[in-house]
């Protein structure tokens, strides 16, 4: 027998709510960042320069002229044709994905301006399903350079990912090749394709698009490879170099050709077209638009003119 007992019901405890934190410890200097100052400086540690990862969205803001930004595709979304189950139904984490990130793939495939210049930009989302490649994802990066093409537009595509999407077998595999061969139509209509590799960009995304660009680019200290280094020294029993799959081992060894912070890519990428492509931005006079004839348009390379005249 009790010797007490409640009389009046205790204190109801209401639902707990998500609060996101407001601070947070930089893995570089161990600095203690404000959140919203760290995303004002596009989520860099203003004390080390570590890069914190970035949301898709972030990153299409951060490189396209502000109110230029336009989604296409945005309503394609995976299906799970394999109905593949392991701890999880995939079918159920594509449900998870979609209410968790807000939209319905791991590609936000985007058309806009960059320093007045039209390009086709794609950003791949690290927290839809680990920013695995599958059957949207390489349909969706195929329609962006069909786009690219018709449009004469520069393709940039920023990868973000675990690589294949294996709940789709075979399928996610074919993807490789496939946005493989479109980069192939791209190149041979004379248009740049620049690759920007974020942390991490690892497996099937790696051996495919994401290397094949016209110019790799990198952001300091990101994760690049094919397996993971837990994998590799697993296999061949031995421990691996200092650094080793970073971009600056990378760049070191040759595998890209430039480390860029996140606060300058926009600015190096826009050199980079300027020598790549004709000038086709629209010339600003004061606050208004000199040129809008030009809009959505897009010449090939001076090189590759002088190609074809050779052919001729």
């Amino acid at each position: 027998m009790a010797w007490f007992k409640r009389n009046a019901q205790g204190i109801i405890s209401q639902k707990k709510k998500d609060i996101p934190d407001l601070w947070l410890k930089c893995p570089g200097c161990n600095e203690i960042i404000y959140k919203l100052e760290l995303e004002r400086n596009a989520n860099v540690c203003a004390q080390c320069g570590h890069h914190f990862r970035i949301s898709a969205d972030g990153y299409v803001k951060l490189l396209l002229d502000e109110g230029t930004a336009e989604e296409f595709h945005e309503e394609i979304t995976s299906v799970d044709f394999l109905k593949f189950r392991a701890k999880k139904k995939y079918s159920d984490q594509i449900k998870a994905a979609i209410k968790t990130t807000g939209r319905k793939s791991a590609l936000l495939s985007t058309r806009g301006k960059m320093n007045r210049r039209p390009v086709v930009l794609c950003v791949m989302d690290f927290s839809f399903i680990g920013g695995s490649m599958g059957s949207v994802v390489g349909e969706k990066i195929s329609l962006a350079i069909d786009i690219a093409i018709k449009e004469k537009s520069p393709f940039i595509l920023i990868s973000a990912s675990g690589g294949a999407r294996m709940m789709e077998g075979a399928v996610s595999l074919m993807q490789m090749a496939k946005t493989s061969a479109k980069l192939a139509l791209l190149a041979k209509a004379g248009l740049p394709f620049v690759s920007i590799l974020t942390d991490p960009t690892t497996g099937g995304v790696t051996a495919s698009y994401a290397m094949l660009g016209d110019v790799n680019i990198a952001e300091p200290g990101a994760l690049i490879g094919f397996a993971g280094p837990r994998v590799i020294k697993q296999t061949i029993g031995e421990d691996l170099p200092d650094g080793f799959q970073r971009s600056e081992f990378l760049l070191k060894h040759g595998f890209i050709d430039a480390i860029f912070s996140r606060k300058n890519m926009k600015e190096e990428i826009g050199k980079m077209l300027n020598v790549f492509c004709k000038d086709v931005i629209d010339p600003v006079i004061g606050n208004g638009i000199l040129d809008t004839e030009k809009k959505n348009t897009a010449e090939i390379s001076p090189a590759v003119e002088i190609e074809e005249e050779a052919k001729n």
